[in-house]
């Protein structure tokens, strides 16, 4: 239904601005971007943690 516009996005941009400062901003930039790495890397280890080779830990793999 409601779809972002170009103009959404400023006017987010511009509240953020406003919220953290110019001089904030790219550190917290930076953070977020740090966060969502190791995130990452944790969801991709979960991942290669439940490979269907390794049942060895799953309880019901010999049924």
């Amino acid at each position: 239904m409601n779809s972002l516009r170009p103009w959404h996005l400023l006017v987010l941009a511009i509240v953020f601005l406003v919220l953290f400062g110019s001089k904030r901003l790219p550190d917290s930039a930076r953070s977020l971007g740090r966060s969502l790495r190791i995130f990452k890397s944790e969801i991709q280890e979960l991942n290669k943690d439940e490979n269907p080779g390794n049942k060895k830990s799953d309880p019901n793999s010999d049924k």
